[in-house]
């Protein structure tokens, strides 16, 4: 079941997430992170247990980004990726968001979901806020894609 995080979703969307930071396949958050953001988190949850999460971040009144986008990998290939991404697009639906992206090593699944790779420099500056805190900074390797939202 898809729904929106709430504080108690922390710990395990902290876990979640930084397992795959440790392999360098994604940014950490931190607590403070996570707190801050929670209401813009959504997790599938599966009899109790949050398998997975991701984010909707606002940049600019026509962009967003989708972030912290993880499901353990136990669960991978089950369609609970797309779920969650189907719940990050329908937000940015309603918030009237023209345009979302992500920056990612795993670009073939945005892909099938209609993403098109783009260069990052064509993506504005604000973006690159949380960037100064990535190990990577500034050689960066991760793979940029947006889509348009009808």
């Amino acid at each position: 079941m898809i729904r929106k995080a709430t504080v108690k979703d922390v710990e395990a969307m902290k876990n979640i997430i930084n397992a795959y930071a440790k392999q360098e396949k994604m940014l950490p958050r931190s607590y403070n992170e996570l707190y801050q953001y929670i209401r813009s988190f959504y997790v599938y949850e599966k009899d109790g247990e949050v398998i997975g999460c991701c984010a909707l971040q606002v940049v600019w009144e026509d962009l967003a980004e989708v972030l912290s986008f993880a499901v353990k990998p136990e669960y991978a290939r089950q369609g609970i990726g797309s779920q969650l991404l189907k719940a990050c697009m329908g937000d940015a639906h309603e918030l009237h968001i023209k345009k979302i992206f992500t920056l990612t090593y795993v670009p073939q699944f945005f892909e099938k979901h209609g993403f098109e790779r783009v260069d990052k420099a064509t993506l504005p500056h604000k973006v690159w806020s949380g960037c100064i805190n990535c190990p990577k900074f500034p050689d960066c390797d991760e793979i940029a894609l947006i889509k348009n939202i009808d």
